[in-house]
């Protein structure tokens, strides 16, 4: 089988940050990559971003710096360890390709598995999943924390992001100068300083690239506001945890449109989240006659039965009966839970078809629109 992403590693010439992680791989990835190019180094960025790195390697030099995004479908096939590698976290994720979740942790533990001692794995202090895999690194060992003050590595305190070397402590920038939506951001930030400043990029233009970063597409990315609701792409929620935290960036009115094709997850938790903060469900695809299933028996355990379940064929009528149905400051949220393979080529299709939808719904003669334009 042929892998792409090894074949390229094992002839670069230059710096390699890898990255994996069951969540916020490629929002990572390309804010790291960011903070690269905001410090005047040429940069390459790849994984679910352009195009493969492969194709482009005989234009790379010895200065360059390259940040690539690494799945677990990827790394299963590993011999190699990148010299700078993080682990984000490790959640419940593709059991449908992986035989169990050791498995699934044994090919996302290969970017350590093959660094030297004099290579920097930067790991979460937050998730038990990517901290338990500590034990496995052999060189410097950097921790990322939105919760704990670390001796080495990156942290928030009295709401600023700090950044220690072991002995030294800088001041990267306030929480509120990031861009980006949701809590879980916070943890994608300090994972991009740390792999930046392990990279040797100056931590002047690490802050320069958090305070401009705004996201990438099909992250929480707001496509219009219609009649006062706010519409959202998270087509990138591929599994129920990226959706709740989707559902937990927001404290307005939800209209969640959830769906997709199954990875054998656990929905019990997504459940419990859709029953307490969604005030309508729009289900589509493969996954609605289970989600149905497992949301209509949280909600009758919550007792909120205002929350409305709504069932239609395609991502087509659940975009419609959202803007049937929405109030004034409701988001309308795609954030399905499910992978794009029942209905389209991949989760970028789906947010294209999403924004596209919204965008018509936004040329109504009766919608007061504002359309955001990247």
């Amino acid at each position: 089988m042929t892998n792409d992403s090894l074949e390229f590693f094992k002839r670069v010439p230059c710096l390699v940050i890898g990255i994996t992680g069951s969540a916020g791989k490629t929002t990572t990835t390309a804010l790291t990559g960011a903070m690269g190019k905001s410090a005047g180094r040429k940069t390459w960025v790849g994984g679910n971003i352009g195009r493969p790195l492969l194709t482009e390697i005989n234009e790379m030099h010895s200065n360059d710096l390259v940040v690539q995004e690494l799945s677990s479908f990827q790394l299963e096939l590993w011999t190699l360890s990148p010299p700078i590698a993080a682990i984000l976290n490790i959640t419940p994720n593709h059991l449908d390709r992986h035989r169990d979740m050791k498995a699934y942790i044994g090919a996302k533990a290969h970017i350590l598995d093959f660094q030297s001692t004099d290579d920097i794995a930067v790991l979460s202090m937050d998730d038990p999943g990517a901290k338990a895999l500590s034990g496995r690194v052999v060189g410097r060992l950097r921790f990322f924390s939105e919760e704990t003050p670390v001796k080495d590595g990156a942290y928030i305190k009295d709401d600023n992001l700090l950044v220690r070397d072991g002995y030294q402590q800088q001041k990267i920038c306030s929480v509120s100068d990031i861009l980006l939506r949701g809590q879980h951001n916070v943890l994608n930030v300090l994972a991009s300083a740390l792999l930046a400043d392990s990279a040797g990029v100056p931590r002047s233009a690490i802050q320069e690239a958090i305070v401009h970063f705004k996201g990438v597409p099909h992250r929480l990315e707001e496509v219009a506001v219609i009649n006062g609701v706010q519409y959202i792409n998270d087509s990138i929620a591929t599994a129920p945890e990226r959706a709740i935290a989707a559902m937990e960036s927001f404290s307005e009115p939800i209209i969640l449109l959830a769906g997709g094709q199954d990875k054998e997850l656990s929905w019990k938790t997504w459940a419990e989240k859709a029953a307490a903060r969604t005030r309508a469900v729009i289900l589509f695809g493969d996954l609605a006659n289970l989600l149905e299933t497992v949301l209509k028996e949280k909600v009758k355990v919550s007792g909120n039965n205002k929350v409305r379940i709504i069932r239609v064929d395609t991502m087509d009528e659940a975009v419609l009966v959202a803007y049937k149905i929405a109030e004034q400051n409701d988001v309308v949220l795609l954030a399905p839970g499910g992978t794009s393979f029942d209905h389209f080529l991949d989760f970028e299709a789906r947010g294209e078809a999403f924004k596209n939808l919204v965008f018509q719904l936004s040329k109504r003669p009766q919608a007061d629109s504002r359309f955001m334009l990247n």
